[in-house]
């Protein structure tokens, strides 16, 4: 990857720019407060994060619905604690960790910084599978979205990264071509498989410290893409 052969670069939104995790603790701790659950938040969040990415994963495979991920994700956490709440109750939750999710909106560490370094230089895009309605407020009220000239997501395509078919979408909205055009995602899988299956370029944002095996370039903190771009 030459850098002055790049024109666009495409960015995840969830646990790449925005902190999906640090946002998420936050806004389970308005809705365990609404909802009168005594349950620690931290012993919670302990089971919740790991459960959320598995029903994300199954929900990218259509393994699960939308409905089935924000229900089964609160079930299967209260389950281990043996806490029974009928549908209801978990819908009402579900809902109301929806609406209590954009309202915070902490930023990975140099994310501004990074973004106003990128967008002298090259075109920016997001590329998402979050739900379009929530991301939309999420680069709203964060801020960043005036850096981005397209954001693609999942359900306007009608499908998910890693489909190759969510990348020509977003390319071809961005008017880009894709080796000319970069992915940079915290999914190895649905960021970096998926847009190199695509003909893209790719720079992992392996902020977990997943193990990488050559040739996939790979980046801890986002002040790293410097090194690249």
């Amino acid at each position: 990857m030459r850098n002055n052969e790049i024109a666009d670069i495409f960015f995840d939104l969830d646990h790449t720019l925005w902190d999906f995790d640090r946002n998420s603790g936050l806004a389970f701790e308005r809705v365990f407060r609404k909802h009168n659950i005594t349950l620690p938040l931290v012993d919670f969040l302990r089971e919740y994060e790991p459960i959320n990415l598995l029903y994300w994963k199954k929900f990218r495979e259509d393994r699960v619905s939308k409905d089935e991920l924000r229900r089964g994700r609160l079930t299967d956490t209260f389950n281990i604690f043996e806490l029974k709440y009928p549908l209801e109750t978990i819908d009402a939750i579900a809902v109301c960790y929806i609406e209590e999710l954009p309202i915070d909106n902490h930023l990975f560490l140099n994310t501004v910084e990074i973004l106003d370094y990128l967008s002298s230089k090259y075109n920016l895009h997001i590329i998402t599978n979050g739900f379009e309605q929530v991301q939309y407020l999420k680069l709203n009220n964060s801020g960043i979205k005036k850096y981005f000239k397209t954001v693609t997501t999942s359900e306007e395509v009608g499908l998910k990264k890693p489909h190759p078919s969510v990348f020509q979408a977003a390319l071809n909205k961005a008017s880009a071509v894709p080796n000319k055009s970069v992915m940079i995602g915290d999914s190895f899988e649905a960021d970096i498989i998926g847009a190199n299956n695509a003909g893209m370029h790719t720079l992992f944002f392996n902020y977990r410290n997943e193990a990488v095996a050559p040739p996939y370039l790979a980046i801890t903190e986002l002040s790293e893409i410097k090194k690249y771009l």
